[in-house]
Parts: C-alpha cells; sequence; structure tokens
C-alpha cells in the first residue's frame, strides 16, 4: 500500500483516522472550495462531487495550481502587495506552476516575495523593509529586538553586522537569514492555520508543526490537510466569519454567471468595496445591477416547472444548504405573485446576510 508521510509519521492512504470520510454535504463542498480555490464550485463541479466525501475532494484540490494561486494571492494581500504594489515580476507570477510542479516549497515562495521589487517598493528604507521582514515575515517583536533591528538596517545599507547570529551585510541577507530562522517556521504555521480554522493551535500543537516544517518545508501540504481534517475545521461552520471583499467579488461571478471576473472587472469593484466601512449596501446594489442586466444564468419564469425544487436548489448554490420549510413556503408564494421574478428570488438570497459570511 501507498505510504505518504506527514508530521504525526507515516500513514498509508487507506484513510484511517487521519482522513475522516465526512459527506459533502452542500455547505462544506461551497466551504472547501473557497477556501483552497477562493471561489465556491461551478455547476458542473457541484454535480462532480455531490456524492463524493470530503478527503477526496481536500486530496483533489491540494497541491493543484489553481489551489497555489489562490494560495499565493493571500500571501500577497498578508503583506499588502495588491493594486499598485502587486508584483509583476516573472520570479513571482510563475510562483503557483513552480509551486504546483514541486520545484518550489512555500518557504520558497515567501522567500521570492519578500526579494520581489513589490515589496522593496511597498516598504522604502532601511527602517520600514527591516521591521517588516522582522514581523511579517519572521514574527517578532521589533520592540523587543531593537538590537537586531538595528543590526539589520545597517546590513540593508550594505553594513556587516552579527544579524540573528550570522553574519549580513545586504537586503538579501535579511531576508535570507528571517525566513530560515525557526520563528519565521513558527509564525508561518500559526497565521495559516488560523487562517484555516479561524482559530488559535495549541502550543504544543505549534511546537510540533514547527519542528516538521523548519526541518522540511515540502510538509507544509500534510499540515494543511491535517488542519482541514480536524474538529477545528468543522467547528467553522458553526462560527462564520464575514466574507472579504475580495472573496465576495469572485464569488458573486460565479454564483451569478457561472465563471470568476477578469482582473478588469474584479480589481475596481474589490477596490471600491474596500473604500468602505461597510461594503453591504454597495455589495447588494452590485449584485442588483448584474441581476437586472442580465449577467445571470437564471431561467425565465415560466421554464422553471417545480417552484420549490427550484428555489431549494438556489438555497444550496448559494447558501451552501437546503431551505427550511417555512422559508421554502415563503419564497414559492413569493414567486406565484405575477409580479416577482427569478431575479427577485435570487435577490433576497445574494442580499442576505448568511450570504456574505462562509
Amino acid at each position: 500500500m501507498h505510504r505518504s508521510r506527514t508530521w504525526q509519521g507515516e500513514v498509508d492512504d487507506g484513510r484511517t483516522e487521519a482522513s475522516p470520510s465526512w459527506p459533502l454535504e452542500p455547505g462544506l463542498l461551497r466551504r472547501l472550495f473557497l477556501d483552497l480555490l477562493g471561489r465556491p464550485p461551478l455547476a458542473d463541479e457541484r454535480a462532480r462531487w455531490a456524492d463524493q466525501r470530503a478527503h477526496e475532494l481536500i486530496d483533489f484540490l491540494l497541491g493543484g495550481t489553481p489551489f497555489w494561486e489562490h494560495w499565493l494571492a493571500e500571501q500577497l494581500w498578508y503583506f499588502l502587495l495588491v493594486d499598485n504594489f502587486r508584483p509583476e515580476n516573472e520570479g513571482v507570477r510563475e510562483l503557483p506552476q513552480r509551486l504546483s510542479a514541486g520545484r518550489a516549497s512555500a518557504r520558497d515562495a515567501l522567500h521570492r516575495i519578500a526579494l520581489s521589487p513589490s515589496f522593496d517598493l511597498r516598504n522604502p528604507g532601511a527602517d520600514t523593509f527591516v521591521t517588516v521582514v522582522m514581523e511579517q515575515l519572521g514574527g517578532m517583536h521589533v520592540q523587543k529586538s531593537a538590537r537586531e533591528l538595528e543590526i539589520g538596517k545597517g546590513a540593508y545599507d550594505g553594513n556587516t553586522g552579527r544579524f540573528l547570529g550570522h553574519s549580513a551585510s545586504s537586503q538579501s541577507d535579511v531576508v535570507q537569514l528571517v525566513i530560515e530562522d525557526r520563528g519565521a517556521s513558527r509564525h508561518f504555521l500559526a497565521r495559516e492555520s488560523e487562517r484555516v480554522t479561524r482559530a488559535q493551535p495549541a502550543k504544543s500543537e505549534l511546537e510540533a508543526w514547527t519542528r516538521s516544517y523548519h526541518k522540511d518545508p515540502w510538509v507544509y501540504l500534510e499540515l494543511l490537510r491535517s488542519w482541514l481534517y480536524s474538529a477545528a475545521y468543522l467547528a467553522r461552520h458553526e462560527s462564520r466569519a464575514p466574507l472579504p471583499n475580495r472573496l465576495f467579488v469572485r464569488t458573486l461571478f460565479v454564483d451569478l454567471m457561472g465563471r470568476l471576473p477578469t482582473s478588469e472587472e474584479a480589481e475596481p469593484l474589490r477596490g471600491a468595496l474596500d473604500g468602505l466601512a461597510d461594503s453591504r449596501p454597495l455589495r447588494a446594489v452590485v449584485a442588483r445591477i448584474l441581476l437586472d442586466a442580465g449577467y445571470s444564468d437564471l431561467p425565465a419564469k415560466d421554464q422553471i416547472e417545480d417552484p420549490t425544487q427550484w428555489v431549494n436548489g438556489l438555497f444550496q448554490r448559494f447558501l451552501g444548504r437546503a431551505g427550511e420549510r417555512e422559508e421554502l413556503r415563503a419564497f414559492v408564494t413569493a414567486f406565484k405573485d405575477p409580479a416577482c421574478r427569478p431575479e427577485t428570488i435570487a435577490y433576497a438570497l445574494l442580499s442576505s446576510p448568511e450570504y456574505h459570511r462562509y
């Protein structure tokens, strides 16, 4: 039997306790696609995975280029490398393909990001650059590491010094020594596990992960798989967090139009939403505009033979759950009104608070 190595040791792929076979109910299916690909499933994907198990979908998605594209987008967002600071150099653009092909590890990718011209532009000057590298990449508190900060700033300017216990004399040295520090491994795994589970890991767990990843960064996917298999990940369904604007835009296009937005469509809209303290009213306006302009793939009213079944399908498509009996009754009653259109029903779901959490 084929065997694969995890941070806990070797396990076979017969799906033992490390590989739960949860049914892929619509909510879990939707959440896994959002977490791993940054979008909900397309219609054919919902049909394909409807009768499958969670571990099968997780194994299918992890490591593919679309997964790494979303992972890279999340890392760039963490470092605020968006809009005019988004890296356009080939070294960063090619990372998803390199990661998918096993020619770069997560640590290699973070290293490449921190050495990109965009990172330098976003964090100009010795003080800002070294502070951000130490704090955001290394998880250090510069107030508690004032001496290291000063040495790092000197190295940034070309002066030789003893930084984190090693000789450094350049900006590149500072980045490399921080990313190779054990604290950087711990910080990366802590923020990544919290991004996935929305729960802080236990200290003992984090230390075990850090030992494994710091020694071998190629175990990142195995660690991620363990977080997705955890009770903490399942518990997320009960305490949904707000859907970020960057994911809302992608989600709305997929749910309504069956495709991802182009960058020309997504970025201006995401920027407008990010500029508001409360983006929900504008989100509702955008949904209404897309519906009224006929950009959705909703059927005409006279093509809907069973309103209850159709409305329930929208619940599963947009909210990741079946409609409750009273909900379906209310929606179907409204649908029978001659003035009600399919777009009216869709808008009610898309503008509901539940749609904007995941």
